[in-house]
């Protein structure tokens, strides 16, 4: 996949930018705080239709604007040359594919892969469950719609749940309604667990390549990924395993008036040498793990999609050290499958070793192509 062009619209500094990519290697260069990163977060809405950076969708809208567009013409192994269209309001979003408005997140989640690289990435390793519980339910939701169904019936009951735990309540009528919820809630748990296991099953040998990559030759230990459920007893449970869980946990969630065990309690275990990497892996190896994640994350999308996915990388590369940024290219470039569109940021041009880029320079939120 090739995102040949695209065309941005009161999006954050950007009040409009129309840019045509040739070849596969765009390279956004200027100060801080000008635009670049702004560029790659909207490059970023076109797989997910969510910004890496914030939930807040308002903030994508410039200043003193009722809304904000993205147009873009992807080239595309599977669909050819498709156009896709995202307008931004303060009330949600609307998208258009080749022109068909797209109603449902589903319909769209997994046909246009992309991977960003961020310097926030680190926060996947050093940072709290949520963030890589995130991570693994993006990568599993855009390669299987099932999943994605199961993660949104899950937290709708969830929601529910904890609503009537917060209201309180005793007695047998009280029971019946949770027990309304916790059906919904136990059929989808099993579900989720049962991906989750599978896909970071698959995950891990693709976490471990990439880390040895990013190592070179043995410097660091193996890495590795693992599943941690929230609930550990009930890793492999059925429905009715997790319905008489949620049944037999009323007491102490009516108590605390929340959920407090289940899916959206689970976790992903990352270890370097068998020890957690958290608090054991040094800081290089932390920093390699972080990319290491995202770089099996594109490994895993092409494999299941089939489809090559876009790379976004924002001036990831600043604090590691010159080895390891080679590495990092060349695990960017396998030579065993097809080359990656990259779109990168930096305050300074790329290292000349790693080839040609269509170089832009960007000032206050305009882009201008640079000639050599």
């Amino acid at each position: 996949m090739r995102i040949a062009s695209i065309t941005i619209q009161n999006f954050r500094n950007i009040a409009l930018a129309e840019l045509a990519f040739t070849g596969l290697r765009q390279f956004f260069i200027g100060e801080n705080a000008q635009g670049k990163t702004n560029l790659l977060e909207a490059a970023g809405l076109i797989p997910a239709l969510r910004s890496f950076r914030t939930s807040e969708e308002r903030a994508l809208i410039a200043h003193g604007k009722s809304e904000a567009a993205i147009a873009c013409v992807i080239e595309h192994e599977k669909f050819g040359e498709t156009r896709v269209t995202i307008h931004l309001r303060p009330g949600g979003k609307e998208v258009h594919c080749d022109g068909e408005r797209i109603r449902k997140l589903g319909d769209f989640l997994g046909r246009f892969p992309a991977v960003v690289f961020s310097s926030q990435d680190l926060l996947l390793v050093r940072g709290s469950p949520g963030g890589r519980r995130r991570w693994l339910d993006l990568a599993l939701a855009e390669t299987d719609a099932a999943y994605l169904r199961s993660l949104q019936e899950y937290h709708r009951a969830l929601a529910s749940r904890n609503q009537l735990l917060k209201r309180g309540g005793v007695g047998p009528g009280f029971d019946a309604e949770l027990a309304a919820f916790e059906q919904p809630l136990a059929r989808a748990a099993a579900a989720l667990c049962a991906c989750r296991a599978a896909g970071i099953k698959k995950l891990n040998a693709h976490v471990a390549a990439a880390f040895a990559q990013m190592s070179g030759n043995g410097e660091d230990p193996a890495a590795a990924l693992a599943y941690a459920p929230g609930a550990a007893a009930l890793a492999d449970a059925d429905e009715s395993a997790w319905a008489a869980h949620f049944a037999a946990m009323r007491p102490r969630d009516t108590v605390m008036r929340s959920t407090l065990s289940g899916p959206h309690r689970d976790d992903c275990e990352l270890t370097v040498a068998g020890r957690a990497a958290r608090e054991f892996a040094s800081e290089g190896q932390q920093r390699s793990l972080a990319i290491a994640l995202r770089l099996a994350e594109a490994a895993y999308l092409r494999e299941q999609t089939g489809v090559q996915p876009v790379l976004l990388a924002d001036d990831v590369l600043g604090e590691l050290d010159p080895a390891r940024r080679r590495r990092f290219w060349a695990g960017l470039n396998d030579p065993a499958s097809p080359p990656h569109q990259i779109l990168a940021t930096g305050t300074a041009p790329p290292d000349a070793e790693l080839g040609g880029w269509q170089l832009f320079e960007v000032r206050s939120g305009t882009f201008a192509e640079a000639r050599g």
